[in-house]
């Protein structure tokens, strides 16, 4: 069996990524934020990929920070172990979603953008031929492609 928040070959990339980012960034004092965008037909917010990439950071700082959704009912300081999340709906974006870490003086975005649902259907390929042969088991898509 295999399980993934989402196929995309890149998005999975990405979940390795930012675990390496944070365990360097946010020690230093980095405010964690994620921003996601999808079409105006999607029911899920955030998507299931946003709270993904935001647990593969949070796991990667000891599952020490806590989420925030909404600002705009609570007027106080950010608090400095908390992962923002804004979620986005409009028009046909297929997927768009972006890590940032903003630092004093500098800010450092991850993003992926995905332009067609055919990526998560090349995933799913890629992850069949993977499962072909292989022990029964649980399997993620970190195992597909490697890392």
């Amino acid at each position: 069996m295999l399980k993934s928040a989402n196929m995309s070959l890149g998005i999975n990339l990405l979940l390795k990524l930012l675990k390496d980012a944070a365990k360097v960034l946010a020690p230093a004092g980095y405010d964690i934020e994620l921003v996601e965008k999808h079409h105006n037909q999607k029911l899920d917010a955030p998507s299931g990929t946003a709270l993904a990439l935001a647990d593969s950071v949070n796991e990667a700082l000891g599952n020490e920070y806590h989420y925030v959704y909404d600002r705009s009912t609570v007027r106080q300081k950010r608090d400095a172990k908390e992962i923002g999340i804004s979620a986005l709906r409009g028009g046909t974006i297929v997927g768009e979603h972006e890590v940032i870490f903003a630092g004093t003086d500098e800010v450092i975005e991850f993003k992926h953008t995905a332009y067609s649902r055919s990526v998560f259907g090349k995933g799913a390929v890629e992850a069949a031929k993977f499962l072909a042969g292989k022990e029964s088991g649980m399997y993620d898509m970190s195992d597909v492609v490697g890392l």
